[in-house]
């Protein structure tokens, strides 16, 4: 805590707000291209093969983003669309991919949160 002749000498700092996705610069989606295709273990208490892609985006920035859904068609270059949302037990991925646009094609047979996977009725 500062003292008020502290306060009168210097001033209050203003806090930073952080961005969860600094990556999209303030921008809901960016269409990106993938580079490589892998899966990657979780976090501690967790285990599991998750499906997580390397993507460079129209602003030249590379991220690690998380496939959701079960099964993909993605190979190295398509072209896919990114949102923000980070994967909690995955260390460094901040980003989801988003299915049924571009090459990434949507779950078929999905009856629950159908528009989350690009699936139609």
């Amino acid at each position: 805590m500062l003292t008020l002749n502290q306060i009168i000498k210097r001033g209050r700092k203003k806090r930073s707000t952080t961005v969860k996705s600094p990556g999209l610069l303030k921008n809901p989606q960016k269409k990106g291209i993938c580079l490589k295709v892998f899966t990657k273990t979780p976090k501690k208490p967790n285990s599991a093969l998750r499906k997580v892609a390397t993507v460079k985006t129209s602003n030249n920035l590379k991220f690690l983003t998380y496939i959701p859904g079960e099964g993909h068609n993605l190979q190295e270059y398509s072209p896919v669309l990114i949102r923000g949302g980070r994967v909690k037990d995955l260390p460094g991925v901040k980003y989801h991919l988003i299915r049924g646009k571009y090459d990434f094609f949507g779950l078929s047979g999905r009856k629950s949160s159908r528009s989350k996977y690009g699936t139609k009725i």
